[in-house]
């Protein structure tokens, strides 16, 4: 018999293992007030994210703080509204940004692109982008040569083809922000594509997911991006053609995530 109006669930104990809402308990036939209130303050954070703006100005001025040459594009969807309702517009560069684009000339070709979008968690970018560049710069190999780093509001994963392909790099890397869920409004994605063009699929693309301290660690998911990195440039592919067989010694507590996650 309860001494208090909620019952306890006896399988509450597993919830030191996860994030997942299990074990929460009822009073009645309902939910006990707290975690329902717990889940609508996850619903409406997971919301805001959605449509939160990127703070464009701070991200640039965090990767430039790296070192690193930026640029400022944004895609064809207008604005949030537009970007939302037209999926098909974020793969796409504004006419400005195009041009933009076509007035960057290199001495020589790039071997990677790295291209910061906002996609559907601009916190997540935020939060993440600059701190996880810095992470790979220390990890990756002397030899690479880097595009400046794009940053682009408005978009989605495929943007990073037609930036790859007008940079003239081997590879494109997109850091996006992902689909929220109910515990990780924060959480960033990482795409890697060999040979970047208009038109690429997702099967060629390789995905790190779940990229956040409560989830895949910065440090270990820029460990993994390097030795992808490595084999892609070695082998000259990416997608389901390359899977990621890095060993245990990069295995963490996170979810590395799916090679063909749907990309936001």
């Amino acid at each position: 018999m309860s001494s208090g109006p909620v019952i306890a669930n006896p399988w509450s104990v597993l919830r030191r293992h996860t994030p997942a809402r299990i074990g929460l308990g009822r009073s009645g036939i309902s939910q006990p007030t707290a975690p329902q209130l717990d889940f609508q303050l996850a619903h409406a954070q997971a919301r805001d994210a959605v449509h939160r703006p990127l703070d464009h100005e701070a991200v640039d001025a965090a990767v430039r703080a790296l070192g690193l040459p930026t640029l400022a594009l944004h895609s064809a969807a207008a604005d949030r509204h537009v970007y939302l309702q037209r999926p098909d517009l974020g793969r796409r560069l504004d006419e400005a940004s195009i041009a933009r684009l076509a007035a960057c000339t290199a001495d020589e070709q790039a071997d990677l692109a790295l291209v910061v979008a906002d996609g559907l968690s601009a916190l997540a970018i935020e939060r993440h982008a600059a701190p996880f560049i810095a992470e790979l710069r220390r990890v990756l190999a002397r030899d690479w040569r880097w595009a400046p780093v794009a940053i682009v509001r408005q978009a989605r994963v495929a943007i990073g083809d037609p930036i790859g392909e007008a940079l003239g790099a081997r590879l494109a890397v997109v850091l996006v922000g992902e689909r929220p869920g109910l515990s990780s409004p924060d959480s960033m994605g990482v795409y890697v594509t060999w040979s970047p063009r208009a038109g690429r699929v997702d099967a060629e693309r390789n995905c790190i997911s779940n990229v956040r301290p409560e989830g895949l660690p910065l440090p270990q998911a820029a460990a993994r991006l390097a030795w992808l990195l490595g084999e892609a440039r070695s082998r000259q592919l990416t997608g389901v053609a390359l899977k990621d067989d890095s060993g245990p010694a990069l295995e963490t507590g996170g979810d590395s995530g799916s090679f063909l996650l749907a990309p936001p």
